[in-house]
């Protein structure tokens, strides 16, 4: 891979602006479009590859935490749930304290399918990291995170 194009120490001017813009849509088209044939090949779409990875990421996730993750409408999430649960990748139990509560999990058919996919990311991501370099990879982080509200960077694993 080319050495990285520096930044202009005019960073904040349009085009540099633009070129990130333009450099993080065609990288997450691309990240995510290495997933895409597992996906196709079960019947599902990215939506519910989200779903799959937040559950794996945090078991007993609740239903409402899903959805405040996802940022989707109750009707979407209840669509994309019910065929996941439908296909026998995830389970949901009701909560201890509270009865109304719906705790998700992944079945083991659900979590092999989130680690064959999640495989898949990382290789793109090892390989975008291990090119670019320990500070860039802090810089893009920091970058990513700046561009999240700040009530959301605790939601980020690994803080």
């Amino acid at each position: 891979m080319a050495a990285p194009i520096p930044a202009s120490p005019l960073f904040l001017r349009e085009p540099e602006i633009r070129r990130g813009i333009e450099l993080l849509y065609f990288g997450y088209a691309n990240l995510t479009r290495s997933i895409d044939a597992g996906l196709a090949k079960q019947g599902l779409g990215r939506a519910h590859h989200r779903a799959l990875y937040f559950i794996a990421r945090q078991p007993d996730l609740t239903v409402s935490e899903l959805l405040a993750i996802l940022g989707i409408t109750k009707q979407s999430l209840g669509r994309v749930l019910g065929e996941l649960a439908d296909r026998g990748m995830v389970e949901t139990r009701t909560g201890d304290r509270d009865r109304r509560q719906r705790l998700l999990r992944l079945t083991p058919a659900g979590a092999a399918l989130e680690a064959e996919l999640f495989d898949a990311l990382r290789e793109k991501m090892s390989t975008a990291y291990s090119s670019a370099g320990q500070g860039a990879v802090g810089g893009f982080w920091a970058v990513l995170e700046g561009l999240m509200p700040e009530s959301e960077r605790n939601s980020v694993s690994g803080r």
